[in-house]
């Protein structure tokens, strides 16, 4: 259902590739969440490559032995254009060299550590997975319970036992090329015929955003997209922290819901932080192929004009 100036861009590529333009092969597929046990036994491991995601200040006072730091929301991940924030950046070259900066390359396994406070934290890790698939790289992970699950593990004392290292990490630069999955990246336009279709529309923000009643800074207008389920993101998590639902869970709330767990869907919440939350349950641990995200989500939806429904019509 990609709009048709997508689908040129889509051919175009191809034929840029038939051309003798050589990507290389991305490592093989990795289980989407690890645990604190597999990070201690695969921690500085040939070709792991951990990421922590949490505020650089806190990296600097103690971070898994061997992770690299980047900044969610200042080094890239995310880009701006004509207003609408939180975009998956155009020019993917700056990405592959962000990613080569890091010490990754394709052949790397990368393991993506959230600050794991809470469901919202770990956003991070899922958004930025969700940007490794895009570019099509598969080897990534994430730490479930993020930061917070590794720093639980205490002595009586209430100190920390697993391994800290201070400081920054010096990693070696690696070549790092994309192989983008463009099928990934929809828009309004892609949105609105989904919905024209049937397909089911996913709204993973807040009740009260859903319902109307308040809605993000940068929205234009209150709501939903006309026909769209309600499953906050913060369901999804063992009591709104860190931690990830099991599948019989997932697939309990799903059914509350009145969300499928193998039909296509879009998941969608204002800037495509919290949907990136709703898209990895659906699609990484309930493995429903069929699922996708809109990246620009309500701020881009409302910025266009799109319909619009509310219950609350204040």
């Amino acid at each position: 259902m990609l709009t048709l100036l997508k689908s040129l861009r889509a051919a175009a590529a191809t034929a840029a590739l038939a051309g003798g333009l050589a990507l290389a092969a991305p490592a093989a597929a990795a289980d989407p969440l690890v645990d604190v046990n597999w990070i201690k036994g695969n921690a500085g491991a040939d070709g792991v490559v951990v990421v922590d995601l949490r505020g650089k200040t806190d990296y600097l006072r103690g971070h898994i032995p061997g992770a690299v730091h980047t900044n969610y929301g200042k080094d890239g991940w995310r880009v701006a254009k004509d207003g609408i924030i939180g975009l998956f950046p155009e020019d993917v070259s700056k990405l592959e060299a962000l990613i080569g900066g890091l010490g990754i390359g394709n052949d790397s396994h990368v393991v993506l550590v959230p600050p794991g406070a809470s469901s919202s934290d770990m956003g991070m890790g899922t958004r930025v997975y969700w940007t490794f698939k895009v570019l099509g790289h598969d080897a990534v992970s994430i730490l479930n319970g993020g930061m917070t699950a590794y720093l639980a593990e205490a002595d009586k004392d209430g100190k920390p036992v697993n391994p800290l290292e201070q400081g920054a990490a010096q990693p070696s630069a690696a070549s790092f090329t994309a192989s983008l999955r463009q099928d990934m990246l929809i828009d309004a336009e892609d949105v609105k015929a989904m919905m024209d279709a049937g397909v089911a529309l996913v709204d993973n923000r807040t009740h009260d955003q859903f319902l109307g009643v308040n809605r993000h800074p940068k929205a234009t207008a209150s709501g939903t997209i006309p026909g769209a389920v309600n499953l906050p993101q913060n369901w999804l998590t063992e009591n709104g922290g860190g931690t990830f639902r099991d599948a019989d869970t997932l697939r309990k709330l799903y059914a509350f819901a009145g969300v499928p767990v193998d039909a296509a869907q879009v998941s969608f919440c204002n800037t495509g932080h919290w949907a990136s939350i709703g898209w990895f349950v659906t699609s990484e641990i309930l493995g429903n192929g069929e699922a996708k995200m809109y990246d620009g989500s309500m701020v881009d939806w409302t910025a266009r004009d799109m319909p619009m429904a509310s219950e609350a019509n204040l």
